[in-house]
């Protein structure tokens, strides 16, 4: 796994107590060559091994992404993830909108905030961790129904906007980052339909043998992310390894 990495190559994961973002903590857990894992949640997040460090913090907040900052201190990444993302939330009445008159500001500005904005601003706190000229990988959720041009069944307004925003800030963060790394490669990654809280109301709709486990997603993200080259960089891919029209 990661031939471009180096041996004791360090990672970051976001979103680490979620159904993908744990199960990409475990998948990294089992190779030999990672030196140290961050896993950073809103949830303590724990396992019995002594390469992980476990950052309980909300970077939905300025004061997380401070925090993470300081945590961090300026030390080398080489592997980062971020799992972080918002479809729904019952408990304040926020569902995928079916027509114009469901539209809601309030819901609009929520989920480009955490599924755009937060990205973005995760990956303005990691610059100074990124910069250089070592190989750095930086894969990050987003969704097929963000890309526009396949947008033909309408619907979702939020979320589709929010994933179309979060690929355009990943796409102008590669640029400027390829002047910063040359070695660096950022990829926005479609897991598919993951059986986890936030398809957990759509799965009935989903055909069988396309509603795969956390586990399988995490095994077969990774396998893209190891695929990839600085040539590469802000590409749009499946979990098939697939590239996606934006």
């Amino acid at each position: 796994m990661f031939p471009q990495l180096p041996d004791g190559f360090t990672a970051l994961v976001t979103g680490a107590s979620g159904g993908i973002g744990s199960a990409l903590i475990d998948a990294l857990l089992a190779e030999p060559r990672l030196a140290r894992l961050h896993a950073v949640s809103r949830q303590a997040v724990t396992r019995d091994d002594p390469r992980l460090t476990g950052h309980t913090l909300d970077l939905g907040t300025e004061q997380g992404l401070t925090a993470l900052g300081e945590a961090l201190d300026g030390q080398r990444l080489h592997l980062v993830i971020n799992a972080m993302g918002m479809l729904h939330d019952e408990a304040d009445g926020i569902t995928p909108e079916k027509k114009l008159e469901a539209l809601d500001a309030d819901t609009l500005g929520r989920l480009f905030h955490v599924n755009a904005a937060t990205p973005a601003l995760l990956l303005k706190t990691l610059a100074p961790s990124l910069k250089g000229r070592h190989p750095v990988l930086i894969g990050s959720l987003s969704a097929r129904v963000g890309s526009i041009d396949d947008n033909r069944m309408g619907g979702w307004y939020a979320y589709r906007a929010s994933k179309a925003a979060h690929n355009m800030l990943m796409k102008t963060a590669s640029v400027e980052l390829r002047r910063l790394n040359p070695h660096a490669c950022v990829t926005c990654l479609h897991p598919g339909t993951t059986d986890t809280e936030l398809s957990a109301p759509f799965q009935a709709r989903v055909p069988e043998g396309k509603l795969f486990t956390p586990n399988f997603v995490a095994e077969r993200l990774l396998t893209v992310l190891s695929r990839r080259s600085p040539a590469d960089t802000g590409g749009f891919r499946d979990w098939d390894d697939q590239p996606i029209a934006w």
